[in-house]
């Protein structure tokens, strides 16, 4: 009975379920088909089975009665919706990871490409040897050492003018008078040295350089900071007649005049920053770890950096020479872009060697606890902000003690900016002509031309446009430079060649 009524309740349900419907003029549609097949095969267990749950009907199906739509489920149905593509902007979708990848792996084998090219056209260039001697050309004579060593005679008199106007023995403007001529003295001794000392190599000339040009910034900064202590001690005595700190902030930090010590000035000799304070942030320890890491670094990136250019950069601009002297612009053009790559690839790796190996390596061994040596100056999207965050201690310098004193002496910001570019350009020419001796200004001309390069690329370029503009000229601008100046190298050789008593043949063309 069970059975029979099982099936007798199959049936009912079965005959039950079969509807006749005909929309409009199309044919009889049969809905068993479509209900049996959502509901699933018929168990006939006459109550032990579950009662199917209702499913919706095709779309085109009507109710006779109700004439309700059976298909208003086809929302649940659906498989599109209002989106747009990936690459569009208003997508919002910013996971580019896998093409960056992508980017990075067509750049290794392109470059690879370019490296095994050069092996098999030159041969192995690196020579340890020869990058020694570019230092030392006679070994019982190291003037570029000796010049750097001469440097402390300008810190001690720093130091002694600035002990003697803290305790009122000169007066200001005399203090001002001698740190004017032992400033300028920095600049013009060494580069007299340079110029007039034959043993002097162009490598050795350029370290000795670059070290009097940081130790003048430094001086500078400690001058003015030491000024303005002695300024505001004026002004705190005039209102509060010497009220003095109490001794719990006195234990903790410094206050003017007890920073005047060779042990004070000594550290920010040595610290990883330009600008010049009374109190430096300090981290708690010496990370050993840390330090290895980036001594690791320190060695092996300087060994890439010289490797790169002698097997890489050497003889690509040797073989651009001939194209500069007969002005065959395509052909300048193709050693321009051929230059561009291992040019910008050796810069990328000097900046992270100087900007997080060694300044990170100095830091952690004096426990300077400011590591902000650059920004996310590769997503610039101008060329101020590049110039701005790529290099933080030179920025704060002019920042401090180049751009806001021409503000408050009445100049307007496009001048004051004018005016940072215009010192830069100075130290970039400073530090290119002397130790070449050959006086061009194409360094000069480079970073006085970012002045409207930079006004350029904010009126016409915005966004990601404005970020790959900052990076054409990155990556075309140095090698132009680099051609530029070697070319006139050239011509002074040549020049230099001729003027002798015996004619000697220059190398030059014929590499070219």
């Amino acid at each position: 009975m069970g059975d029979r009524g099982g099936a007798g309740s199959s049936r009912r349900r079965r005959t039950g379920s079969r509807v006749s419907i005909q929309g409009g003029s199309g044919p009889m549609v049969d809905e068993e088909e479509v209900r049996d097949a959502a509901v699933g095969p018929d168990l006939g267990a006459g109550g032990d089975a579950p009662a199917p749950a209702p499913v919706p009907a095709p779309a085109h199906t009507r109710d006779k009665d109700r004439q309700t739509s059976v298909g208003d489920g086809h929302w649940e149905l659906r498989c599109h919706r209002l989106q747009d593509s990936l690459f569009s902007s208003d997508s919002g979708f910013s996971n580019y990871r896998g093409i960056l990848n992508w980017c990075v792996v067509m750049l290794i084998l392109s470059n690879a490409r370019l490296f095994l090219e050069n092996l098999i056209k030159y041969g192995i260039l690196v020579d340890p040897i020869q990058v020694v001697s570019l230092f030392l050309k006679d070994p019982y004579s190291w003037p570029a050492p000796c010049l750097i060593i001469a440097s402390n005679i300008f810190i001690v008199a720093t130091f002694q003018i600035e002990k003697r106007l803290s305790v009122g023995a000169l007066t200001e403007q005399m203090g001002l008078l001698l740190h004017v001529v032992n400033l300028a003295t920095i600049i013009c001794f060494p580069a007299a040295v340079a110029l007039l000392v034959e043993s002097i190599t162009p490598v050795g000339s350029l370290f000795a350089l670059a070290s009097y040009s940081i130790i003048f910034l430094k001086l500078f900064s400690y001058r003015d900071v030491n000024l303005w202590c002695r300024q505001r001690r004026v002004k705190a005595k005039a209102v509060s007649a010497g009220k003095k700190v109490s001794g719990a902030a006195a234990q903790n930090t410094v206050s003017y005049p007890d920073n005047l010590t060779y042990r004070d000035l000594y550290y920010f000799i040595f610290a990883p920053t330009l600008c010049y304070e009374l109190n430096f942030p300090r981290s708690p320890r010496i990370r050993k770890r840390f330090l290895l890491r980036r001594v690791l670094e320190m060695l092996f990136f300087t060994q890439l950096q010289v490797g790169l250019i002698q097997q890489w950069m050497v003889p690509t601009i040797q073989n651009s020479m001939k194209p500069f002297k007969d002005m065959d612009y395509s052909r300048i053009i193709e050693r321009l872009l051929k230059l561009a790559v291992p040019n910008h690839l050796i810069w990328l790796i000097f900046f992270y060697w100087l900007f997080h190996s060694c300044l990170n390596a100095v830091a952690e061994l004096l426990q300077f606890g400011d590591r902000e040596f650059y920004r996310d100056w590769w997503n610039a999207e101008s060329v101020t902000y590049f110039w701005q965050n790529w290099n933080i201690p030179v920025h704060k310098w002019c920042i401090r003690h180049f751009y806001k004193p021409m503000l408050r002496l009445g100049s307007n910001k496009w001048m004051a900016r004018t005016g940072v570019f215009l010192a830069s350009a100075f130290f970039h020419e400073y530090l290119v002509s002397i130790p070449l001796r050959m006086f061009r200004l194409w360094a000069f001309t480079a970073m006085m031309a970012q002045v409207p390069l930079a006004w350029i690329v904010n009126r016409f370029f915005q966004g990601n446009y404005g970020n790959a503009a900052v990076w054409v000229t990155l990556i075309i601008g140095q090698p132009v430079a680099v051609l530029m100046i070697r070319f006139d190298c050239t011509s002074e050789i040549r020049n230099w060649m001729s003027c002798g008593a015996e004619r000697i043949q220059s190398p030059w063309p014929r590499h070219g």
